[in-house]
């Protein structure tokens, strides 16, 4: 494939989404000279902020709303969002008819030439991806690029700015490495932070889930002369296995990391709280001393390292009392991993949208280590029950309606010196846009309280 094969053919892109991946793809598309249709079944006014980045392109066609499926039989090529899962109808239907589907990640696989640095896991891949990126530019060898689930640059736009020399650093999801799969290829070096059960809405149990991470090792290209590196984290079950598992290969380097392994002196660098982030810590530590980087480079890039937003993201300072933005933990375990960040008193907001995860392990965490738990969305009544269970809890448990009223909570409850954590455990759809409109409207609302 090339940028040429696009030229004069009908291209339907398949959920714009909110994260800007079918908007990077809808432009590279027109300016390969397709004909692009983008499709979606989220209405207009719910993706304003995506249509208004391609008003400048006058010929995209937009079906909102819904789909058609006369899109799907006529279109020469779909590139399909990572959310769309392989066995959609409608890609069901394009099959049928021999349409060419694609998607984002496998296009720029297809067509970036440098070299690319893949991190997956279940926690701590956002912190981990932008940590490795930021260690690889400090050191000043290289060109690198941040992309993937991350968003940070598109991917296919940028295309014609990278170089074979540069390094691509990308946070990569199970969805995506599903794809990656269906065209065999995997980046040169990966890395896994962790695997805890996650996205069973999609995946019919936690082995499925599994088998799309193991795609990052599974097709990586063995060669004795470049050879593949592989990753793992020794703290993770999992990642221990399949450290054996593909130790075994010929044309592959099998590296393993802990969070034990940062040194007192990076360790007194780094500004991150808990535990979890060490080990972030220590898997980018990994890849940057595997090109060569040491030691002093590395204290040195530390502390101008920042929390990324919605990830144990310190908001206010109100009357003794720190206000911590987590909203990227959108699982059980990462919402663990900011608990056991903090030895002060803490007051957690946890609950959205329910994709069928065991909150067993977190009601256990929260009955240990929180004073108060306010407990929001779909799965607020399951939070609750779980903490109950435990064996001498002595949480108390408040119900909101809001977010909103949960913050009015958490301000009226909250004594100087405690921590207010809004750690979700838990996807926001149902009652936020995504991850990032939940953590604004906290960040919103604790300010407020200042007024």
């Amino acid at each position: 494939m090339n940028k040429e094969f696009f030229s004069g053919k009908k291209v339907l892109v398949i959920g714009l989404g909110r994260f800007g991946g079918g908007v990077d793809v809808a432009k590279f598309a027109v300016r390969a000279g397709a004909k692009v249709i983008v499709t979606d079944l989220v209405p207009a006014e719910q993706l304003s902020h995506s249509i208004n980045q391609l008003e400048q392109f006058s010929d995209i066609e937009f079906h909102l709303g819904s789909h058609d499926p006369a899109d799907f039989k006529q279109a020469d090529v779909i590139v399909a969002n990572p959310a769309v899962p392989r066995n959609n109808e409608f890609l069901e239907l394009a099959r049928r008819h021999n349409r060419f589907i694609t998607s984002q990640i496998n296009i720029f696989f297809e067509l970036c030439p440098a070299q690319k640095i893949g991190i997956t896991g279940a926690n701590g891949k956002s912190t981990t991806t932008a940590l490795t990126a930021h260690l690889l530019k400090n050191a000043g060898n290289k060109q690198v690029w941040l992309s993937g689930n991350i968003g940070n640059q598109p991917l296919l736009t940028s295309l014609e700015q990278i170089k074979a020399n540069d390094l691509v650093v990308l946070e990569l999801s199970s969805f995506q490495l599903e794809q990656l799969a269906q065209i065999q290829k995997a980046p040169n070096i990966a890395l896994l932070t962790n695997l805890t059960p996650n996205h069973l809405d999609r995946y019919r149990k936690f082995e499925d889930y599994c088998a799309a991470k193991v795609n990052i090792f599974k097709f990586q290209e063995l060669n004795d002369k470049s050879p593949a590196v592989s990753i793992f984290n020794t703290e993770d079950n999992i990642a221990t296995k399949w450290f054996e598992r593909f130790s075994k290969d010929k044309g592959r380097i099998c590296i393993r990391f802990s969070a034990d392994d940062v040194s007192p002196e990076i360790r007194d660098s780094f500004t991150l709280p808990g535990r979890a982030n060490l080990s972030n810590l220590a898997a980018a530590v990994t890849i940057a001393k595997h090109f060569g980087i040491d030691d002093e480079s590395i204290k040195k890039s530390l502390p101008d390292f920042k929390a990324l937003s919605h990830r144990l993201e310190l908001v206010e300072q109100i009357n003794g009392v720190c206000w911590y933005n987590d909203s990227k933990a959108t699982t059980p375990q990462s919402a663990i991993a900011a608990l056991e960040a903090f030895d002060e008193p803490v007051i957690i907001i946890a609950g959205g949208y329910d994709k069928n995860i065991s909150f067993d392990e977190l009601g256990r965490k929260i009955a240990k280590k929180a004073k108060t738990a306010i407990l929001i969305g779909q799965t607020a009544s399951k939070i609750a029950d779980s903490i109950k269970a435990c064996p001498q809890n002595q949480t108390q448990n408040e119900f909101a309606d809001s977010l909103l009223k949960a913050v009015q909570t958490a301000n009226r409850l909250a004594d100087s010196g405690d921590i207010v954590l809004l750690s979700p455990a838990c996807a926001s759809y149902d009652m936020f846009d995504n991850f990032e409109h939940r953590g604004c409207e906290f960040t919103k609302f604790v300010r407020q309280l200042t007024d």
